[in-house]
């Protein structure tokens, strides 16, 4: 498959829309901080064993985002659509996100997801991207205009340490200073400079492209301090 060109202005409606309607969810109880396998502060964590843990429970026509079987669901309907879910956290430093992706439906070569770090709202945060096709990218969302940044021309870049197809990939996002950084399964395999947003809300994302339907479950989320 050809790489992919991001986002025509018809799509950013769409990715917009998918994002302000959902329901917002208030932690019963915040995931204790402490140090990880590789030493670093957690900063926080969820294996979504707890459905009231505080991300985005929703379901409607065209989406939805849901805790469900231990892990966190993700699913698009629509073609050329966007949907994130936050767990409504404040990380004002730097920040290393790591998760466990695997793509459960739809087609491999019209989907992309990842995690989002920096959130400030709807129209403003940086995302890491990985399809089931083997293509990465990371970007921006500067005030509702989306662009990669981790490509001079705008496109997800293929990368071979992506498990395609029905598959799981361990996504690892460094958002330190001004570098943004995208491992998967251990090897890097993007990185970016942008000094827009230094702090914010972390989550998750997938979308569709041209072809409708992805269906895509996360586990084992983890924010720690770099």
């Amino acid at each position: 498959m050809n790489k992919k060109v991001f986002f025509a202005l018809a799509v950013l409606v769409l990715v917009a829309q998918a994002c302000i309607f959902t329901t917002v969810n208030t932690p019963t109880t915040q995931p204790p901080a402490g140090r990880g396998g590789n030493g670093q502060q957690i900063l926080f964590q969820d294996d979504f064993s707890n459905a009231n843990s505080g991300w985005d429970r929703t379901h409607d026509d065209s989406y939805s985002t849901d805790y469900e079987n231990g892990g966190y669901r993700i699913n698009v309907v629509p073609s050329s659509y966007a949907v994130f879910a936050n767990p409504y956290q404040s990380f004002q430093n730097d920040v290393r996100l790591e998760v466990d992706a695997t793509k459960i439906g739809g087609p491999d070569d019209n989907n992309a997801f990842g995690v989002i770090c920096r959130y400030q709202d709807v129209d403003n945060y940086y995302f890491f991207y990985i399809s089931s096709d083997g293509y990465v990218g990371i970007g921006i969302d500067n005030a509702g205009t989306k662009t990669f940044i981790s490509s001079s021309d705008g496109y997800m870049t293929s990368d071979s340490s992506i498990n395609q197809g029905a598959a799981t990939n361990h996504l690892r996002a460094d958002c330190i200073e001004n570098t943004l950084t995208l491992f998967v399964n251990g090897t890097q395999v993007a990185t970016a400079t942008d000094s827009t947003f230094t702090g914010g809300d972390v989550g998750l994302v997938a979308r569709t492209f041209s072809v409708a339907g992805t269906d895509i479950m996360f586990d084992n989320f983890f924010v720690y301090k770099p």
